[in-house]
């Protein structure tokens, strides 16, 4: 296994590879045998007026979940008569795009009376480019019925995107939804209108603002350049939490924006991040009333990793849930650790594990919860289970007191990064892993 760090004082903005151990002589050979792949991929491309078939690849994906029993944002009772404009960054740009609507969540079948997509006229606006709208389509038409437990897959649309541009998508909802398919903790705004507001240039007259992601679970590009997609399988240090509202300043987003900057392009894979803030390995969140938790993550792969579109690696982040909020003995988070590689393997999936991340300070710590997050961490530098290994904890931690965040990363809860730490994290992970 590979285990990649990163040396203290290095910038958060820089690339490195530093710390690096345990480098066996099969890697070395794998490393030689992928360059070689790249010359030939390069070389059977041809020219970038010619290149590689248009293919459809994996650009924006979140994880979505039961709604919130208290109703929160509107989750459990639903949208009647109204527009939701939801703001998304995506990884990698492409000639057209289609979108996954899903009802897996809801009660009976929901109805979309029309739907766009189009251009902010700047980060995080709801107001449109003039000329960007484009009508969605389902099968031809403009309305459709995604049947209860049901995904849908949109008609291609199109409309051009760049890399780590922003989309605006408009779902307009003419009957009761009931219960919604959402996202918690989207860290982006999204904007709740009366009526039928898809091809509304303005964005004004919002009746509500939510911090949530409703019904959208992924989007995809039409691209020659891409190749399959990396999964972030993460909990809420991936999904955001600490990060600045509206910036897309999560660790995934910094990361895709280090993978669509790299030259040349040819094979970059797109970055999905399906992370759950609360998410825990081993335990559902409706076994503690909190169905936005998420079911487990071992409840989790097949929907919301191995079904994406090309996936070819998954990075999971998690267990100091399992030991914050469960209390669950080591032995247990290594078992569903280990079983989250187990079996992405057997997909031919490669797995890239994050060790556990400091919290000392945080409401929940205490002296055997700090064991047991030592003894997960222990395991995942020692064992062979994974592909490679991200030290998320030695990038955090404070080098004078390693059970807490090193004071500049901390986001002030002292168990999630600010941007500066997400940064670091995202700098650390090295492309070629990908």
């Amino acid at each position: 296994m590979i285990t990649v760090s990163t040396a203290r004082g290095d910038s958060p903005g820089t690339r490195r590879r530093a710390g690096t151990s345990r480098v066996p002589r099969r890697v070395t050979a794998g490393l030689a045998a992928l360059g070689l792949l790249a010359t030939t991929l390069v070389a059977a491309a041809g020219p970038a007026s010619g290149g590689l078939p248009a293919r459809w690849v994996g650009t924006w994906g979140t994880a979505l979940t039961a709604p919130s029993l208290a109703n929160t944002g509107s989750s459990l009772n639903g949208f009647t008569d109204q527009s939701i404009r939801q703001l998304v960054r995506v990884s990698l740009g492409g000639e057209k795009v289609r979108l996954r609507i899903t009802n897996a969540y809801g009660t009976g079948p929901l109805t979309i009376g029309h739907a766009s997509v189009g251009l902010p006229v700047s980060p995080g606006s709801p107001q449109l480019q003039p000329g960007s709208i484009r009508e969605i389509t389902f099968n031809g038409s403009e309305t459709a019925v995604v049947y209860k437990g049901a995904e849908l897959l949109t008609d291609p649309i199109d409309l051009p995107v760049s890399a780590t541009a922003e989309l605006a998508v408009t779902l307009y909802l003419p009957t009761a939804t009931g219960a919604t398919s959402w996202h918690w903790t989207a860290r982006q705004t999204s904007y709740v209108y009366a009526g039928d507001k898809a091809e509304d240039l303005t964005g004004a007259g919002q009746t509500a603002a939510y911090n949530h992601f409703y019904y959208l679970a992924g989007i995809e590009v039409l691209t020659k350049t891409g190749a399959g997609t990396v999964v972030v399988l993460g909990d809420s240090i991936s999904d955001g939490s600490g990060s600045t509202l509206g910036a897309n300043t999560r660790w995934p987003d910094y990361l895709a924006t280090r993978v669509t900057g790299t030259w040349p392009a040819l094979g970059d894979p797109g970055v999905l991040n399906v992370s759950l803030a609360g998410n825990q390995v081993t335990k559902d969140g409706l076994a503690i009333n909190s169905p936005a938790l998420g079911d487990s993550a071992l409840a989790r792969l097949d929907d919301d990793v191995f079904s994406q579109p090309g996936v070819r690696t998954v990075i999971v982040e998690l267990g100091i849930n399992d030991v914050h909020l469960s209390g669950f003995p080591a032995d247990q988070i290594i078992g569903g650790l280990r079983q989250l590689a187990i079996q992405a393997k057997d997909r031919g999936v490669r797995v890239v594990a994050a060790t556990l991340g400091p919290f000392e300070g945080y409401s929940t710590w205490t002296a055997d919860k700090e064991a047991v997050r030592q003894a997960v961490n222990t395991w995942l530098r020692g064992s062979n289970e994974f592909d490679a290994l991200l030290d998320f904890d030695q990038i955090l931690r404070d080098p004078a007191a390693p059970s807490k965040v090193l004071p500049a990363y901390d986001s002030g809860d002292h168990i999630h990064p600010n941007d500066a730490g997400a940064q670091a994290l995202a700098a650390a992970v090295p492309l070629w892993l990908l």
